[in-house]
């Protein structure tokens, strides 16, 4: 009869482990296969068996097929592996304890069929078909497969590997028939779609990944190695991992996978690449297996120290704690337990009971060296054992009972089966043997499972067959004695909210027994005041920390950008924080202040003296000859000029912005006004003594003062504007300095500022051209040159200051501006009134009108 393609994958299969296909037709679900018996290695008859598997053996002996002829038996080889009969002999206690219940399975005795996997695909696909073929070995060569009389297990334990689980689940799903793992971790298992039956008792390593890289994180860990199993629970794992990692930050120098039946130069490589690596901490995902095989490779050649994070498989296994190069190692493992009474039942072996299992037979010999059967086997010097050998005294993994972490998760297992048939065929009181119990009917109850074991431990599955992820924080620290022991630090609870899964109870004692966590980094943290930069072609925690650009900071380390301050805030010198800019403006408290502050009242005491000694002299010839009522209003001009100044010191505010240059260009529009109504004076009384002239009639003292008053409101009427339609105002100017605040007085219109200016410019000027025309003018009287000294001074100050004031930066604009307004005043008072006061107070005999009437003409200038 033809088969499909995929059934020719599957006969192919079968025929390599040795297993005879029946003659069912095509459809593999409707019917069982025939394979040769198989002795379980511990089994017990019961109303119903329960299949168990474990990997007792690490090695399965293959052989080279011809498919000409049928292959030998498939055998396990290799030593035994004293852990995982501890395992196995757990899952006999807990059915023991079942049977010995009356609330459980009343009536029911359970039995059970545990096998060797070798922890190889080929060994469990065999026994998978064994289990679900039944155990007696009779080959039923009816046209129907119902008619077998053999009835399948209806649910299996085991197995501890993940790559044997998922053959075994393919195979068991088809038949329906449950599988509950104690081991297997892979989270690709937790596809229902493809394994429908399996469960397992052990969190899937979808949790354990995640958690491992939140701790990695969680000591600042972001160089790291990684090595894996090249299994599917090594590449699964690793890739949840490091995807993990990558969500966090967090990154991988290398990262190598291994196998144990791989060539020894793969092992060589991979533990040569852990040696020259820089990253300190490597993640181990590891099978048991294969990381004895690296860490026997390591020890050959010394190794710097590492800190090793490890998998539930192998962090908790008691055999490595012979490797002190991992001292120190962290990882997550189940939760410890304690089952009561599972010591003595595996230390309540003799070598008769051992000689009943071949498995019990081949520990005792191995544990005590010597020969249960009465043969000397094939090394010399092996003795027969002598009845005196103490099973108590041994220490090893068969007899730990310290831990109990895996040894839980199969108890639990064969509990949860043992419940789901409690569900299936009893009710409250009693158990009904008429049922005809189905694997599919346990299937069932195993999804809605939900109960307490009798050593405390809650079991329940979720809709992927996947328990509640609770971890253990491991820790292998020294104790007194110098050996190395599992101390739990931590716990990892994925019911929990996020953020709160991980927490840590005790002090961890990390490599070399440091006290401090190591400190594993591609380039050393960035300090503050500096950011990162990804080194081109490397990882992105390969980096160089470069310096904040001017006005940024950062105040973090490891920062990936600098942020600016702002606008009114400016980097320390550490540019790690922010400080408040300073603000700089012309300060009563500031030496120049002072210092103008100093000539500003000095030039209003001079013009206010000059005043008193005019006063004083009013009747006198020179104070009458020079229009003492315009030298008067001109001295009270030159007073508010003085005293104007005054108002550019200090923070500036809306008024005193708006005062200082008003009161600035009135005053001294004001005062050129004065100078120009006398140097209108001086040239119309000159006018006056030509023959038949009456100028003076036109330009007597009402029309001065009108003149001086006329100037003056036209320049009012320009401020007027000015601040009506755009006045100055306080502006922080944060432009100029990058590193300072300017406080200033902003222009508001700059029209308005230069036609103030403007306007004074424009009377300067033509006070300067009336007082130059009239220079030459006759008799002492004349104070047209000293008007034109003073005018080219004050045009002089005034045009050095435009350019002064517009490049000055900061405060120094204002000082300029000051320093303008001294320097022509002191100018006019000086070339103006110092000659006239020199006369009156030291020189008396020229104050005479004959003197004045003198006809000596006037030197040019």
């Amino acid at each position: 009869m033809q088969l499909t393609s995929s059934l020719m994958i599957v006969v192919s299969m079968l025929w390599m482990t040795g297993i005879s296909p029946a003659t069912c037709g095509t459809n593999l679900v409707s019917c069982r296969l025939w394979a040769e018996p198989q002795s379980p290695g511990l089994s017990m008859n019961g109303n119903i068996i329960i299949g168990g598997i474990f990997s007792i053996h690490n090695y399965i002996r293959l052989e080279q097929h011809n498919y000409t002829t049928q292959p030998l038996q498939l055998q396990c080889s290799g030593s035994i592996d004293f852990r995982e009969l501890h395992f196995a002999r757990a899952m006999e206690f807990a059915i023991h304890e079942i049977n010995n219940r009356t609330d459980l399975l009343p009536g029911y005795t359970l039995g059970y069929a545990i096998h060797d996997s070798c922890g190889a695909v080929l060994m469990a696909i065999k026994v998978a078909f064994k289990l679900a073929n039944g155990v007696e070995p009779v080959f039923n060569v009816s046209d129907s497969c119902s008619k077998s009389g053999t009835a399948a297990v209806p649910a299996v334990v085991g197995e501890s590997g993940s790559t044997p689980s998922m053959s075994m689940a393919r195979i068991l799903g088809l038949f329906g028939i449950p599988q509950v793992s104690h081991f297997a971790t892979c989270a690709c298992l937790s596809d229902k779609r493809e394994y429908p039956a399996f469960f397992r008792t052990i969190p899937s390593d979808h949790h354990q990944a995640a958690a491992l890289a939140r701790m990695v994180k969680y000591f600042g860990w972001t160089w790291i190695g990684a090595v894996r199993s090249d299994s599917d629970y090594g590449n699964n794992g690793m890739a949840s991992f490091l995807k993990a990692a990558q969500e966090e930050g967090i990154c991988v120098e290398y990262s190598e996978a291994y196998y144990r039946t791989q060539p020894r130069s793969k092992l060589e490589k991979v533990a040569n690449i852990i040696r020259r690596s820089t990253a300190r901490v490597i993640v181990a995902f590891l099978a048991a297996g294969d990381m004895r095989f690296l860490l026997e490779e390591l020890a050959r050649q010394p190794l710097p120290p590492l800190q090793w994070i490890g998998s539930e498989t192998w962090i908790s296994h008691p055999e490595f704690l012979r490797f002190n190069m991992c001292a120190g190692a962290v990882g997550f493992g189940v939760p410890q337990s304690v089952i009561p009474g599972l010591r003595e039942f595996l230390l309540d072996l003799t070598p008769a009971q051992a000689l009943k299992s071949p498995w019990l037979t081949e520990f005792w010999e191995r544990s005590f060296s010597c020969s249960l059967k009465g043969q000397v086997g094939t090394s010399a010097g092996v003795r027969e054992c002598d009845g005196s050998e103490d099973i108590r005294a041994l220490q090893n993994p068969y007899t730990d009972t310290s831990q109990l972490r895996i040894s839980n998760m199969v108890y639990k297992a064969t509990y949860a089966i043992a419940h789901a048939i409690h569900g299936v065929i009893c009710n409250e009181t009693q158990c009904d043997r008429t049922i005809t119990l189905s694997p599919l009917q346990i299937l069932n109850q195993l999804k809605k499972l939900n109960f307490t074991t009798k050593n405390g431990y809650r079991v329940t599955f979720d809709s992927r067959g996947d328990p509640v992820a609770v971890y253990e924080l491991i820790n292998w620290q020294f104790k007194k004695d110098g050996t190395l022991d599992f101390m739990t630090v931590g716990h990892y609870d994925s019911s929990k909210p996020r953020g709160q899964e991980f927490s840590i109870g005790r002090a961890i004692s990390w490599m070399g027994e440091q006290a401090e966590v190591p400190v594993s980094l591609c380039t050393k943290s960035c300090p503050l005041g500096t950011r990162k930069a990804v080194q081109k072609g490397k990882p992105i925690c390969c980096y160089d920390c470069i310096p904040c650009a001017e006005g940024e900071i950062s105040n973090k380390t490891d920062s990936l950008d600098c942020v600016h301050c702002p606008p009114e805030f400016w980097p320390n010198e550490r540019r790690d924080s922010c400080l408040p800019k300073p603000v700089e403006f012309l300060s009563w408290d500031d030496t120049l202040s002072i210092i103008l502050t100093v000539f500003s009242v000095a030039g209003a005491t001079v013009a206010l003296s000059v005043a008193a000694v005019f006063y004083k002299h009013r009747t006198s010839p020179i104070v009458r000859a020079n229009n003492s009522e315009l030298s008067f209003l001109l001295l009270f001009s030159l007073t508010l000029c003085f005293l104007c100044s005054l108002t550019f010191i200090g923070q500036p505010s809306q008024w005193s912005c708006m005062l200082r240059h008003t009161a600035f260009g009135i005053t001294f529009v004001l005062c050129i006004s004065c100078v120009l109504g006398k140097t209108i004076v001086v040239l119309m009384a000159f006018r006056a003594t030509l023959p038949g002239s009456n100028v003076m009639k036109w330009f007597g003292p009402p029309q001065q003062r009108l003149s001086v008053l006329a100037f003056t409101l036209i320049q009012v009427l320009i401020c007027i504007l000015w601040l009506t339609i755009s006045p100055p105002f306080p502006f922080r100017n944060f432009k100029h300095y990058k590193e300072r605040i300017i406080l200033e007085c902003r222009l508001g219109s700059a029209v308005g500022f230069w036609a103030v200016l403007g306007y004074i410019g424009f009377l300067a000027f033509l006070c300067f051209v009336l007082a130059f025309l009239a220079r030459k003018l006759p008799d002492n009287f004349n104070e047209a040159k000293f008007i034109t000294f003073s005018m080219l001074i004050f045009c002089a100050v005034w045009i050095t200051f435009i350019p002064a004031y517009v490049s000055s930066p900061g405060k120094f604009t204002v000082a300029v501006e000051i320093f303008a307004i001294l320097a022509s005043s002191f100018g006019l008072i000086i070339c103006i009134f110092a000659p006239k006061c020199f006369i009156i107070v030291f020189r008396p005999e020229k104050n005479t009108k004959k003197q004045l009437m003198g006809k000596e003409p006037s030197k040019a200038l």
